[in-house]
């Protein structure tokens, strides 16, 4: 089997098993969508770090350093999922939300374009917390197509996701 394959999947129900210890209620989320923001992570992290990601994504069969393979693995099957000619409609988004006062490498960036499609977006969260939450809440609202989606950004999770 494909090591992306094996390991996204396993990832998925692994995370699936966690979010799901409260059988009260019903759990929907995107493993695919997991993965590949996780993936980026794992893109710009160095040494334990990237070990430490690799595995609990179960990636460390591609690649156990957080190597290209598994960006370059992520960039097809986006671009397969995302192929208009098909008799399905399936379409995948991928952004990242910022810091503005950081400064992030332009060869991350760069990468995270080519190999997920995912553009940088620079917000000011430190001063501009809820600015920030709403106007990411807006692109996902767009890119769903205005679909009822449970916003995941509430004010509190914003400012503990900065801390």
């Amino acid at each position: 089997m494909d090591p992306l394959l094996e390991g996204t999947g396993t990832f998925a129900l692994n995370l699936l098993k966690r979010l799901g210890e409260d059988s009260s209620r019903n759990v929907f989320y995107s493993p695919i969508s997991m993965s590949s923001a996780l993936a980026m992570v794992l893109m710009g992290a160095k040494g334990t770090t990237a070990v430490q990601m690799a595995q609990a994504l179960s990636l460390n069969k591609s690649s156990s350093s957080g190597g290209g393979d598994v960006h370059q693995n992520f960039q097809s099957l986006l671009t397969e999922l995302n192929k208009t000619d098909t008799e399905y409609f399936l379409r995948t988004a991928n952004r990242l939300f910022g810091e503005k006062s950081y400064d992030f490498l332009s060869s991350f960036k760069d990468s995270c374009q080519n190999f997920y499609q995912a553009e940088m977006e620079e917000l000011d969260f430190l001063n501009a917390t809820e600015e920030s939450r709403k106007h990411i809440n807006t692109w996902v609202a767009k890119e769903t197509e205005g679909k009822n989606i449970v916003f995941i950004f509430s004010i509190l999770s914003v400012c503990q996701i900065m801390r």
